[in-house]
């Protein structure tokens, strides 16, 4: 089994990310210490100023009208990653595949390209990565009832 630790750069001057560990293909730790609020992380990912996630996802959203086809349908999520295995793929997912084009919503290293609102913060809090997975991993089966 592989274990990474891995402690980011500070995201401003005297507040630093959360250090994070990486057990296998997944960050089995919140980076908060508690559980997120699944209503706030529908929110977010919902929000196409925030997370963008419908930019590339698809998922049981019936309210939100053009969603993405470029990844994978986030239908039932829940039931096939862990917290864990989602946790990793938001902080930063090119841990397991260093082509991927989800941007890496909790991390600081190897980015190029960034703009001055973004520059030395991450795109999502700790807090707000919580929120997700804590939503995402509401996701189990194929039904728009189950995001509710």
């Amino acid at each position: 089994m592989l274990v990474l630790a891995v402690a980011a750069p500070p995201a401003r001057a005297g507040e630093g990310l959360v250090p994070i560990t990486i057990v296998g293909d997944a960050i089995p730790e919140s980076l908060t210490g508690a559980p997120g609020d699944a209503a706030r992380g529908r929110a977010i990912v919902v929000d196409r100023t925030r997370g963008l996630c419908l930019l590339c996802h698809t998922g049981p959203f019936p309210e939100e009208r053009f969603q993405g086809n470029l990844a994978p349908d986030l239908a039932d999520v829940g039931g096939r990653l862990s917290s864990g295995q989602l946790r990793l793929r938001l902080v930063d997912g090119r841990a397991l595949n260093p082509e991927t084009i989800m941007p890496p919503y909790y991390s600081l290293t190897g980015l190029t390209r960034v703009g001055r609102a973004w520059q030395g913060r991450p795109i999502l809090s700790a807090a707000e990565i919580e929120d997700i997975v804590a939503f995402l991993a509401t996701l189990r089966g194929a039904g728009p009832e189950e995001s509710r």
